[in-house]
């Protein structure tokens, strides 16, 4: 057969072959098994796992595969195990049950088990491993007496040390001084986990009062303007109550429009007692702010006496892009502080509110004219000095602020007063 007509070669890859060559995969549910494992240890009352900790490492010292692991100062000859050496093992492992409440009395349980363990030449197990835990767990937990604790533990160390030296072990200052610096190891690598545990407390409480008093800033604002412009109305239309006695009718719509205001007063000063109360989700799923109209707001000023027009101008009603509720009540409280200025420092001048709606923004100007009825300048045009104003404006400065807008205030010489805000729209807002 000549090479021509032999038939083409395939190599041999059959799937066992393959299988064979190639590593599978960790299963997904192994990982999902062992994050949930570590989960459920993390959460269980130290005072349990400490305990648990305790009871493994006392049966593993006695495990035949372990007999032999464990730490061996002074390297002097093995002898024979006996009761004493169950009872001394024991003692460097259960004192790990009281590891966190009571680091000291651990410690020293621990070491003076673990030194007599090794002066009596007892073959090493793994249950010596307990002393380390024991230095880790005083850096880390030890509350009382933190600093001088260093003191007599060298102490000791150093009479431990001496002891071997007398009963002719053969090691020299230097395994000692390596042996030492693997105990302050443990040591100091608890206190860095201390010194960690304490940053983290103290920035989650600085971060807490941080957001307190913003809650409180945030809350005050409200209270303000809810209390300065109800009451202020009450005030005005009781006011001009007085003057309606010989016509029933005016008076009663007077009172009408007083019950009204007192009504819609309580109902926002009840959200504003219930965001006090209100805590994790109930605060911003159940404790809505009220979202009132700038119509009803405007109906409710001219019903005290106050010459109010609205003007809406941009997208119909359907068309508007939906504002967040942060927004949304900026806009209010932007109209409502300054008519309530209006009805405070401008009784009966007629006040012009103009509202915008655009895409991106949405643009509100509250205009009252002076003594001599003169208008303000246009929307946006900034003419005027700046006013700081009180405790409102600058809460309502604040507030267009931190939702990315403007916010001024402008007097002019005529009497006359402009407040503009320029509040960007969409659910971000």
């Amino acid at each position: 057969m000549t090479p021509e007509s032999r038939p083409p070669v395939t190599r041999a890859t059959t799937p066992r072959a393959v299988r064979a060559d190639a590593r599978p995969p960790v299963p997904a549910p192994v990982a999902d098994r062992y994050r949930s494992l570590s989960s459920w240890w993390r959460t269980r009352p130290s005072a349990t796992r400490d305990r648990e900790l305790a009871a493994v490492l006392a049966v593993l010292s006695f495990a035949a595969p372990l007999d032999s692991v464990g730490a061996q100062f002074g390297d002097l000859p093995v002898r024979q195990a006996g009761v004493a050496g169950v009872l001394l093992t024991l003692g460097q492992t259960l004192p790990l049950a009281v590891r966190a409440r009571r680091p000291a009395l651990c410690l020293t349980l621990v070491a003076l088990c673990f030194a007599l363990h090794q002066t009596c030449a007892h073959p090493p197990n793994i249950g010596s491993l307990g002393l380390y835990v024991a230095l880790y767990s005083v850096g880390a937990h030890q509350e009382r007496w933190r600093r001088l604790l260093p003191v007599p533990a060298v102490a000791a160390y150093g009479v431990f040390a001496v002891v071997l030296w007398r009963l002719d072990s053969p090691a020299g200052i230097a395994d000692y001084a390596v042996h030492a610096l693997a105990l302050a190891a443990f040591w100091v690598a608890g206190a860095y986990v201390r010194a960690r545990r304490a940053e983290e407390a103290e920035r989650r409480r600085l971060a807490a009062l941080a957001a307190t008093a913003e809650e409180r800033a945030r809350l005050a604002r409200e209270l303000h303007d809810v209390v300065t412009h109800h009451v202020t109305a009450m005030v005005v239309q009781a006011d001009a109550a007085q003057y309606l006695a010989a016509s029933p009718d005016r008076l009663t719509e007077g009172l009408t429009a007083i019950s009204g205001t007192g009504r819609r007063a309580l109902t926002e000063l009840r959200y504003l007692l219930g965001v006090l109360e209100a805590t994790g989700e109930s605060a911003t799923a159940e404790r809505a702010p009220v979202r009132g109209k700038l119509s009803d707001l405007v109906e409710q000023t001219r019903l005290s006496g106050q010459p109010v027009v609205l003007v809406e101008e941009g997208q119909e009603e359907g068309e508007r892009v939906p504002m967040g509720i942060g927004g949304e009540l900026a806009a209010y409280r932007v109209v409502q502080e300054s008519l309530t200025n209006a009805v405070k420092y401008a009784a009966g001048r007629p006040t012009r509110v103009r509202v915008r709606y655009g895409h991106d923004h949405m643009d509100i100007e509250i205009t009252t004219d002076g003594p001599d009825g003169a208008a303000r300048a246009p929307l946006g045009s900034g003419a005027g000095g700046h006013v700081s104003g009180g405790r409102g404006l600058g809460g309502l400065r604040e507030r267009v602020d931190m939702l990315g807008g403007r916010f001024t205030a402008d007097a002019g010489s005529d009497g006359g007063f402009t407040v503009t805000a320029r509040i960007p729209v969409g659910e971000s807002a």
